[in-house]
């Protein structure tokens, strides 16, 4: 089944340049933004990265990390699988949280990018949010009945909620890494690969 599922999905006419090209540029600014943070512990915890894969990241060169941010889908999260958190805060019905402090501003730029990655495709296209970004569709219709200006609102906010994709597969962060470290094209796209079927089964019923 998951098979076939992947299939369809590369031949879904969502995967045009116009949708993938800024989510791999969305990737490769989330791997940068890891790779910066690699020294601060506490922000890696945060964003779910295993510990092997992060020491990792901070020495690849920008080759090594475009080829791993080449995925046909996501490699970040902002809770997008969370129906009830998404239907509350893009209703402008969630309590807002106090912070110590605010996020930092790459942290915060990033954010602010994958909010509107996250809007456009929810609202330009049928299947991508959920295929590319892992949303329900209940989630993608939230964001279709958001306004764009009101998505900068969310940005300090949702920062908190900013993590790796597949936090329960380390195994996968872990290959991925080292399949862009040692430019094995081959093992990188059994990783990509990989990386659907996890998609996938978070999908499927």
């Amino acid at each position: 089944m998951q098979e076939a599922f992947i299939g369809g999905w590369c031949r879904q006419p969502s995967f045009s340049v116009e949708v993938l090209a800024p989510l791999h540029d969305l990737n490769l600014r989330f791997l940068d933004l890891l790779g910066t943070h690699a020294a601060d512990w506490r922000t890696c915890a945060a964003l779910g990265l295993p510990e092997d894969a992060s020491q990792r990241l901070a020495p690849m060169t920008a080759s090594q990390r475009a080829a791993a941010a080449h995925c046909p889908y996501a490699l970040f999260d902002l809770r997008f699988c969370d129906e009830a958190h998404w239907n509350a805060r893009l209703r402008g019905t969630a309590q807002w949280r106090v912070q110590d402090e605010g996020p930092d501003e790459d942290t915060a730029n990033f954010v602010r990018l994958a909010l509107f990655y996250a809007w456009h495709v929810a609202t330009t296209t049928r299947y991508a949010a959920q295929l590319l970004l892992g949303m329900s569709e209940r989630t993608a219709v939230a964001f279709r009945g958001a306004t764009l200006n009101f998505l900068p609102t969310l940005v300090a906010s949702e920062t908190a909620n900013l993590s790796a994709r597949f936090l329960n597969c380390g195994a996968y962060w872990s290959a991925l890494v080292n399949a862009a470290v040692r430019r094995d094209e081959h093992q990188l796209r059994k990783v990509q690969l990989f990386g659907l079927q996890l998609v996938a089964a978070a999908l499927l019923p």
